[in-house]
């Protein structure tokens, strides 16, 4: 979860890696901290809460002007989000320190064994454990390359470790197991972060490195090698986006700025899919129409948002293939001894391609012999490339922790590859493609209408502020729907927030409902689903009855809903597989505003982390 900036170039280091974290602050903002590499030693500073806490203290006591620096954002693990806890981590001695990602399972057997050795620890924390080990593999070995392999190798878990020595002050040092690290080439400086927007400011070109390895970075270039010490190689990318995509571009917060670019997104995603005579082309699925023709099982494999946009593509993919989805929590997934077999294609999605549980719920598939196919908006991110086949998504950065542009285009990809698994396997043709492209090609336009008319959702989101609960229900694709409304608000307005099965209210919800309580309906369309329609409308009499303030999302003239409703939230008509692409985006701006109206931190709220690298 935390982020992790390396620098060694001709620039100022402090400068530098600063800007590198306030680009990667969504991945953790309990602490911060950064150290240089200083002729005489190691110097560094932290701060517990966010980077502006540490930036007020660097302008009080500013660090050494050098061109060697670490930097780190935390989210809290092991020991509470104070100053001690904060990372870096120095050895006794001061000449060493190291900055982590992830989670090091062996900490205290090895916390035991120092100590045993005479070493006195400052904190709570398992990354203190790798910073003294590597101290004293380093005194040892007289390499800090070496030294980090020989500490890999005594380490079990989740781990990405940067170290800056002052015996070596010209490189730094990182290494990867199971979390992300990628490397930014430039000119006469190089860069080690968790993300390519810490550095795609200064370069665009990029190296992913692979599982369990090691990097050796100075100004000239890198060094690659595994843990027993052997040449290894990364792969060099370059990035398709800039900047100025990481900024908020007059927006006063990411949210809203991710809010509005999700037309473009969507159209992004769906740009070269599309072939001049209507056909899907899904570059870089790896699957031959062979093996995706044998396909008779499919599992969807996903955490918090992503786990939602798979409801919507379970509904999707069995209409338009008949072949059975199921969709699982990639939490759940491994440890419920999952039926899998070579016909088994588990569809893994996530936005960062390093979410923890759901590579491991890949790696599980892949042992039993499934292929996997990865929907993923990172490019070289570790899942797409343990995944037999990837299909991206281009939203671009997301940095607002809470998940809005990238939601809508996991909807489009699971679109997408259901229409093409269709088309395959010929259970649809020419003119059903056809009317399906011409339907998603429009989506774009629709999602741009919505955004057009939200200043009722505002004042709505203003109006209830003070609500103690709000309830959400759908039914169809609407209730994954309702599912991804009551997770915005719980996330944003950390307030209780309930997604059902409309059809469910009687099995025992219904009895949550009291004088105006705020239920969000989303309404099923009357043309294409014109008996869940009228059972949806049943679900609306029976909470008004009992007092709910009843907030619709429905069709543009759908006046069927208008004697029940409190309020009306029109959007446009679309087919009933893409209505999530549309009835998605009121529920974004509730959420955002209800937050805001309430003094929250929308972009960063409290407790989370985005690209949740921890299982």
């Amino acid at each position: 979860m935390c982020g992790i900036v390396g620098y060694v170039g001709n620039q100022d280091a402090t400068q530098v890696v600063i800007d590198g974290l306030r680009r990667l602050e969504y991945r953790g903002y309990d602490s911060a901290g950064v150290a240089v590499v200083t002729g005489s030693g190691v110097q560094s500073r932290k701060r517990a809460g966010k980077l502006i806490n540490l930036e007020k203290a660097l302008d009080e006591v500013p660090l050494a002007e050098t061109t060697v620096g670490i930097g780190h954002t935390r989210w809290a693990t092991h020991g509470a989000p104070n100053d001690i806890n904060a990372h870096p981590h120095l050895s006794e001695d001061g000449r060493l320190a190291v900055i982590h990602n992830g989670i090091i399972e062996n900490f205290a057997e090895l916390r035991e064994e120092l100590q045993g050795d005479g070493v006195t620890f400052l904190s709570e924390t398992d990354t203190e454990v790798a910073a003294h080990l590597l101290a004293q593999q380093l005194r040892s070995s007289g390499n800090l390359t070496e030294a980090m392999q020989r500490t890999c190798r005594r380490l079990r878990g989740a781990f990405t470790l940067v170290a800056a020595s002052a015996d070596d002050p010209e490189e730094l040092v990182g290494a990867r197991r199971n979390s992300p690290l990628v490397v930014g080439l430039g000119e006469g400086e190089t860069f080690l972060a968790s993300d390519v927007s810490a550095f795609i400011a200064h370069t665009k070109y990029a190296m992913e490195l692979g599982q369990d390895q090691v990097i050796t970075i100075t100004r000239e270039g890198v060094t690659v090698s595994d843990f027993e010490g052997n040449a290894a190689t990364g792969t060099e990318f370059e990035v398709t986006w800039d900047a100025s995509a990481a900024e908020k571009g007059g927006y006063d917060l990411f949210m809203l700025k991710e809010i509005a670019e999700q037309p473009k997104a969507v159209a992004d995603t769906l740009l070269g899919r599309i072939t001049e005579d209507n056909e899907l082309v899904l570059d870089g699925l790896n699957l031959s129409d062979a093996e995706l023709r044998e396909v008779d099982k499919i599992v969807i494999v996903a955490c918090g948002t992503a786990y939602h946009a798979g409801m919507v593509g379970k509904y999707a993919i069995e209409h338009w293939t008949r072949i059975p989805v199921e969709v699982e929590l990639a939490s759940e997934f491994r440890y419920r001894d999952p039926i899998l077999d070579r016909q088994t294609l588990v569809v893994a999605i996530s936005q960062s391609g390093e979410t923890m549980d759901t590579l491991m719920a890949v790696r599980h598939a892949r042992e039993q012999g499934s292929r996997v196919l990865s929907i993923c908006n990172t490019q070289g991110a570790t899942i797409p490339r343990e995944s037999d086949g990837a299909l991206y998504t281009y939203a671009g950065p997301e940095i607002a922790v809470a998940s809005t542009k990238a939601f809508l285009t996991q909807l489009v990809a699971v679109h997408l590859f259901g229409m093409y698994l269709g088309q395959v396997r010929h259970n649809l043709f020419g003119d059903e493609i056809r009317g399906l492209v011409s339907d998603l090609a429009s989506m774009p336009n629709k999602i741009d209408r919505v955004l057009d008319t939200m200043d009722g959702v505002r004042e709505l989101g203003r109006e209830v502020k003070e609500a103690g609960s709000v309830l959400f229900l759908g039914r169809h694709v609407g209730f994954p729907v309702a599912l991804e409304g009551a997770l915005k608000l719980k996330e944003l307005a950390y307030m209780h927030a309930e997604g059902f099965a409309a059809g469910e209210l009687k099995h025992g919800p219904i009895a949550l409902i009291e004088d105006d309580l705020p239920v969000i309906c989303v309404m099923p369309s009357p043309q294409g689903r014109s008996l869940l329609h009228e059972k949806m409308v049943s679900n609306l009499q029976e909470i008004r009855a009992r007092g709910a303030f009843t907030i619709v999302i429905a069709e543009e003239g759908d006046d069927a809903v208008e004697p029940y409703a409190d309020r009306v939230i029109s959007v446009p008509a679309v087919p009933t597989l893409m209505q999530p692409l549309v009835t998605t985006v009121p529920l974004q701006v509730f959420a955002c505003e209800l937050a805001t109206a309430k003094g929250h931190d929308v972009d960063q709220p409290r407790n989370l982390a985005k690209s949740v690298t921890v299982e």
